[in-house]
C-alpha cells in the first residue's frame, strides 16, 4: 500500500525567498495549493501567493486529497431567506476548511451552490462534526448573524438531534445531562468535567429501543441547550450511552447481530434533524432527511421504522 501523503512544513531561511510563491516553489508545490486552502503561514490560512514571508516563518502545506481536486458530494440547500441559508450536511464532510484544504468543505460547497463570491460571504453560525449529518445554517450578512446570536442567547434557536446510542448502562426514559465539558489529553477531543470545564446542558428523551444480540440500542431525541464542542457525544458517553460509531468517546465500532453478521458503522449515529431559527419575518424551520445509512443501521438492529417521526416530535424535559 502506498504511503499516505503528509503535510509539508517549511521553516523559512535567509535566501529562501521573500514571498509565499517562492517558498511553495522550493517545496515543490504550485500556487494552486493556496486556492485549495492548503497553505498556512503560522496558524493563519494563506490567501495570496505574493504574501511576504521572512526568516523564521513556518509555512505548512497540507497534502492534496486523492492526488487531485477533491470531488464535492451533493449538498441539498434547504432554504435561503432573510439573510440566512440552510443546508443538509452529509456525514464525512467538514463544515469548515481543514488541513486538507477548503474546496471540499461544506462552506465552500454551499458558497459555490448559491453563487457567493467568496467563502467569507458565508458566516459560520453553527458547526457539525465531520462524521455527523444534518442541518447547518449560515448567515449571509452581519444583521442575520446578530439575529442568530441573540436567538441563541434567548433560547429561540431550536435544534433537534436524533441519536442512536448503545445502552452500556441502564438508561431512564428521559432526563437532562449537565456534566461540565473541558479539555481532554488529546487536544482534538473534550472531556466531561475536564480542565477549564464550562457549563453544558442537554435535554433528551428515549423514544424507542432495540436489541442487536447482547447490545441494547436506544433512539434518543436530543435538544442541546448549550453548544459546547462534541457536547451530545460526550454527555451520552458520560451517561453510559455512547453513540454507535463514535470511536472517540467509547461508542461501538462493530455490532454483531444474532445472525452472526457484523455491522461496522462508518459514521457517528447522530443527525441534526430539525432547526428552527428567527427569520426576518418570523421563525423558519429546516429539516434534513434521515440519511439512508442511519435508517438502515436502525432497522438492522431491530428498530421500528416509524420511530424516526416520533423522535422528531417528542418532547424533552423542561429545565
Amino acid at each position: 500500500m502506498p504511503a499516505r501523503p503528509r503535510e509539508k512544513i517549511w521553516v523559512v531561511r535567509e535566501g529562501d525567498g521573500k514571498t509565499l510563491a517562492d517558498i511553495l516553489a522550493r517545496a515543490g508545490e504550485s500556487s494552486a495549493a493556496i486556492a485549495d486552502g492548503r497553505v498556512f503561514v503560522g496558524k493563519k490560512r494563506a490567501t495570496r501567493a505574493d504574501q511576504r514571508v521572512g526568516a523564521g516563518d513556518t509555512v505548512r502545506i497540507g497534502a492534496a486529497r486523492g492526488g487531485g481536486a477533491p470531488s464535492a458530494p451533493p449538498v441539498e440547500i434547504l432554504f435561503r431567506e432573510g439573510g440566512l441559508v440552510a443546508c443538509a450536511k452529509p456525514a464525512g464532510l467538514p463544515t469548515v476548511p481543514d488541513q486538507a484544504g477548503a474546496a471540499h468543505s461544506l462552506v465552500a460547497i454551499v458558497a459555490r451552490a448559491i453563487g457567493a463570491g467568496k467563502l467569507e460571504d458565508l458566516r459560520v453560525t453553527s458547526r457539525l462534526d465531520r462524521d455527523v449529518s444534518g442541518v447547518v445554517v449560515f448567515a449571509l450578512d452581519a444583521a442575520a448573524e446578530e439575529r442568530l446570536r441573540k436567538a441563541r442567547a434567548e433560547g429561540r434557536y431550536q435544534r433537534r438531534y436524533i441519536a442512536l446510542a448503545s445502552m452500556k448502562a441502564p438508561l431512564a426514559d428521559e432526563g437532562i445531562w449537565e456534566a461540565t465539558i473541558g479539555r481532554a489529553p488529546d487536544p482534538k477531543l473534550r472531556a466531561a468535567r475536564g480542565p477549564d470545564a464550562k457549563e453544558a446542558k442537554t435535554r433528551w428523551r428515549k423514544v424507542a429501543a432495540a436489541s442487536a444480540g447482547e447490545l441494547a440500542v436506544a433512539m434518543l431525541a436530543v435538544d442541546p441547550v448549550t453548544g459546547r464542542t462534541h457536547q451530545i457525544r460526550i454527555h451520552a458517553s458520560d451517561a453510559g450511552a455512547p453513540l454507535l460509531g463514535d470511536r472517540d468517546y467509547g461508542g461501538p465500532a462493530r455490532i454483531i447481530l444474532p445472525s452472526g453478521a457484523i455491522l461496522a458503522p462508518a459514521r457517528i449515529a447522530l443527525h441534526a434533524a430539525r432547526v428552527v431559527v428567527p427569520g426576518a419575518r418570523g421563525p423558519i424551520e429546516a429539516r434534513a432527511p434521515i440519511p439512508a445509512e442511519l435508517a438502515n443501521l436502525w432497522t438492522a438492529v431491530g428498530g421500528a421504522r416509524d420511530a424516526w417521526e416520533h423522535a422528531l416530535s417528542a418532547m424533552t424535559p423542561a429545565g
